[in-house]
């Protein structure tokens, strides 16, 4: 009984930390053949990969419904890949000392990742289905926006200046939102 609580407790855990050390974050990751800068194909492709694999119906649209089960399907895929990496003596169960040897203090960074990620998802629901042709648009002006050199690539310094840039963008994004709504702008939060 103890085991299992503990692994129970153990895949929770590791469910709030997300697979962040098994996969590259931001636009490096899409660095498909490995030379050390992203074409605007990889980037694109990168983008729209998860949208063209959630499209269950292949009508060039996500839909609210395809959206949540692609979710699942990727929760579910992580927690057992989490469960692999946790029990490192692969007997099937996940002692104490393996528990331990996870580092649960990175829960709670992990907790707020996701957390977000599901009030993002939850806007998502909101507005419906998602044109994947419109997201290839949005991926291609992204890019755009990423290249500073107009070189048609992402370099490595480019890549590491993507977060404050897609901030600003978004930031912009909201502001004219706002301005169209004729609404008052709130502050962004350091976290968006």
């Amino acid at each position: 009984m103890k085991i299992k609580t503990l692994t129970v407790l153990a895949i929770g855990t590791l469910a709030l930390t997300g697979a962040a050390n098994a996969q590259q974050r931001g636009p490096g990751r899409a660095d498909a053949d490995g030379d050390g800068r992203v074409s605007q194909a990889e980037f694109v492709s990168a983008r729209t990969a998860r949208l063209t694999e959630a499209d269950a119906n292949r009508d060039g649209a996500v839909s609210p419904e395809e959206a949540q089960a692609a979710r699942q399907a990727r929760r579910a895929e992580r927690r057992g890949q989490m469960f692999t990496r946790l029990d490192a003596d692969r007997n099937g169960a996940i002692s104490q000392a393996e528990f331990e040897a996870a580092r649960p203090e990175r829960a709670g960074r992990a907790g707020q990742r996701m957390q977000r990620h599901e009030r993002r998802a939850g806007r998502d629901m909101e507005r419906g289905p998602v044109q994947i042709e419109q997201a290839r648009t949005r991926a291609i002006e992204g890019f755009a926006r990423l290249d500073a050199d107009r070189d048609g690539y992402l370099s490595e310094v480019e890549r590491q200046a993507a977060p404050a840039r897609m901030r600003q963008a978004r930031q912009e994004r909201r502001a004219q939102r706002q301005v169209e709504q004729g609404g008052a702008s709130r502050p962004a939060s350091a976290s968006e």
